[in-house]
């Protein structure tokens, strides 16, 4: 099936992004910023600031959303950049297509803040929201990048702690191996135009500090996923991370965990942020959306 001609348009602001290397980690935060600033959620959409037990986190929820059905959503950004006002057009379009309210997770950023405080600030909101009304079988974990490779690292700690389980995860393009073996690494790479693998290395080892790379928070390919809820995998067929969600699934499966992967043609890394201009990134959210109100009955 042939993609759409946007895809070409999204392909060139993804290497305008990459055309100048940033001076620093902050000059890298503000060309993101920028870049997706550009997407802003529709008009009808609430957003408003909060904070879970001291982690700063944003409602952005679609109209008639019920309140007591929440997707938590973990942006990505390589763990050193980006945040939920970024994201708000994306997860702003899931909470539509899930019929559920979402809640962005602005967890601390590396290199400051270096692993597991990630990791820690995302546990902290899950936990904070199991306090606060909601039943574990009414919350899915989402995120894209980064973000999805701390579902993973939430669902792992929640286990390993006896915290409740959240009934679905979703992966957009997970990061799960924080070594960056796979092969489509070099085999994908004249084909990914944003994800280089010494950019992504060089984010991985900042964001890890002295940290192993291999601890199943921050890699999950190197967990136990045992007793997992269903979880849902998008990747892109030109994505230099390919292969992370392809030995996630096969993890998965050998753990016993129910898991949908779909490898969508052409597209490339988190194309879903782009659903104002692709329409392959608006298709993968609505399946997605589809896919939690399966788990959570949302709305609509």
């Amino acid at each position: 099936m042939a993609t759409s001609p946007e895809l070409d348009r999204v392909i060139g602001i993804m290497k305008a992004i990459r055309s100048k290397p940033p001076a620093d980690i902050h000059e890298a935060r503000a060309v993101l910023d920028q870049a997706f600033g550009e997407y802003r959620p529709a008009p009808d959409v609430t957003v408003f600031e909060i904070e879970a037990d001291g982690v700063p986190c944003q409602w952005i929820t679609a109209p008639d959303a019920p309140q007591n059905k929440l997707i938590i959503y973990f942006h990505g950004g390589a763990y050193a950049a980006c945040s939920p006002t970024t994201h708000q057009d994306l997860i702003s379009r899931l909470s539509r297509a899930s019929g559920a309210a979402a809640l962005g997770v602005d967890y601390r950023l590396a290199p400051e803040h270096v692993f597991p405080a990630a990791v820690e600030d995302s546990i902290t909101a899950y936990e904070w929201v199991l306090g606060h009304g909601f039943e574990p079988a009414d919350i899915v974990l989402a995120g894209d990048s980064a973000g999805a490779g701390l579902v993973l690292a939430v669902m792992l700690a929640a286990k390993d702690s006896g915290v409740p389980l959240p009934a679905a995860g979703v992966c957009f393009s997970p990061w799960v191996d924080l070594e960056c073996t796979g092969e489509s690494m070099s085999a994908n790479d004249h084909l990914d135009d944003f994800i280089k693998y010494d950019g992504l290395l060089a984010r991985a080892n900042s964001y890890l500090g002295d940290a192993d790379p291999r601890h199943p928070w921050a890699s999950a390919l190197f967990g136990d996923l045992s007793g997992l809820p269903p979880t849902l995998i998008h990747v892109g067929s030109a994505e230099t991370l390919l292969d992370d969600s392809l030995r996630l699934e096969a993890l998965a499966k050998d753990a016993g965990v129910s898991v949908t992967i779909k490898v969508w043609d052409d597209m490339v890394h988190v194309w879903q942020a782009f659903a104002a201009i692709l329409p392959e990134a608006q298709q993968s959210i609505d399946e997605a959306g589809e896919f939690i109100r399966n788990h959570i009955g949302g709305s609509g």
